[in-house]
């Protein structure tokens, strides 16, 4: 049976670790440390560190493909790996469009996908360069570190161009960041198409989902997308498949999306399992960690059919003192239905620790069901919806 080699010691390679588990084949990561979430399950886990050449090369040695659970790998060292007759999926000429997002926009927009307006700051003379744009399209803008951001880190919302956005501008350009600026996108709402591309171009797409952001970080999806028509939700299918064959994706591809009254724009890309996509564990009848695994090993990829009418998905963050083994005994009572999902990390506010899942075919009773468990997870009550 192949070994599939997984950079990265974080929940999606944990999660990745229960599918592996079910198709039979080895999973190795290569980890931070021996505390990392997926190191904590995972039998086979070299500790090393996975932006260094030396540590890569004799992590992917013996494996039959390797693969990614973040997109910071420097793409050199996966170019070097692929090199040396091992495959890595996705390949460093296509996950350059998930670690750069001004690569991302400038090869989006050169095949005609929907995307907000964009373009790179300068260091000199950077708020001329922003002042102009933002004559163009408006403000309040949006500015980005082209690199590295995630989790709304990396992103900033300029409200006006003063002394004080002067002062970040000029903080930023010193330290190094690559800018670049992006229309201020006024969407209805923000959706997510999750699809799968295997080596000989076999294509899936699983259900177009709604993500609700408080804070720059995802705390629900919904799937399917509730109201949204099928024409919209064909055309959203297309576009990831689309640019999944444009860029030569294998494995996992989620595509970000803003549904905007003029129609579709395409926001941020991930080429690896997704929190967009934690719903498809007990949500649909292959799970996305099954299907990476499937398309990076060439294998036929699974249905992507749901199993209910609705799954809702809400994010269990860190906020409360962390008793939450006990909390348990609530929340399993209250719904034996509703599926705990915890990733082994240390709580800190804010940070994902976990998830919970409903299903069910009235979408407000099992959105309240999620919320309630991720709510009492979290806090050790409910806090209500608007939270």
């Amino acid at each position: 049976m192949p070994v599939v080699g997984m950079a990265g010691g974080g929940q999606l390679a944990r999660m990745t670790q229960q599918a592996a588990i079910g198709l039979g084949v080895s999973l190795r990561v290569l980890a931070g440390s021996a505390h990392d979430s997926a190191a904590r399950v995972v039998t086979d886990v070299r500790v090393g560190d996975d932006s260094s050449l030396e540590d890569l090369r004799a992590f992917a040695k013996g494996c039959d493909v390797v693969t990614f659970d973040h997109e910071h790998v420097p793409g050199a060292h996966i170019a070097a790996v692929e090199e040396s007759g091992i495959p890595c999926r996705p390949g460093a000429a296509a996950l350059l469009h998930a670690q750069d997002k001004l690569v991302m926009r400038e090869r989006l927009t050169a095949f005609g996908a929907p995307c907000p307006a964009y373009g790179l700051v300068p260091d000199s003379a950077p708020m001329a360069f922003l002042e102009a744009f933002a004559r163009e399209h408006g403000l309040p803008l949006v500015l980005k570190a082209t690199r590295g951001g995630y989790d709304g880190k990396g992103v900033w919302i300029l409200d006006g161009l003063g002394r004080e956005e002067q002062d970040l501008v000029s903080r930023l350009l010193a330290e190094g960041v690559t800018l670049m600026a992006e229309e201020h996108v006024p969407f209805r709402r923000e959706l997510a198409a999750v699809v799968a591309r295997s080596p000989h171009g076999q294509g899936a797409a699983y259900p177009i989902v709604e993500t609700v952001q408080k804070d720059g970080i995802c705390v629900e999806v919904i799937a399917p997308a509730p109201g949204l028509d099928g024409g919209t939700a064909a055309e959203a299918q297309r576009l990831a498949l689309d640019i999944a064959d444009r860029l030569g994706v294998t494995g996992l591809l989620a595509v970000e999306l803003f549904e905007t009254d003029a129609g579709l724009l395409v926001n941020e890309l991930a080429m690896r399992p997704h929190n967009s996509g934690h719903w498809t564990i007990e949500g649909a009848r292959t799970s996305q960690f099954e299907q990476h695994l499937r398309a990076v090993l060439d294998l036929p990829l699974g249905s992507t059919d749901p199993t209910a009418p609705y799954t809702v998905m809400a994010n269990v963050l860190g906020g409360g003192e962390a008793e939450i083994y006990h909390r348990y005994l609530h929340v399993m009572a209250h719904d034996p239905a509703v599926k705990v999902h915890f990733y082994g990390k240390d709580v800190r506010p804010g940070r994902k620790i976990g998830h919970v899942t409903a299903l069910g075919s009235d979408l407000d009773e099992v959105r309240d069901r999620a919320r309630h468990a991720a709510d009492f997870l979290r806090w050790g009550s409910k806090m209500g919806a608007a939270q």
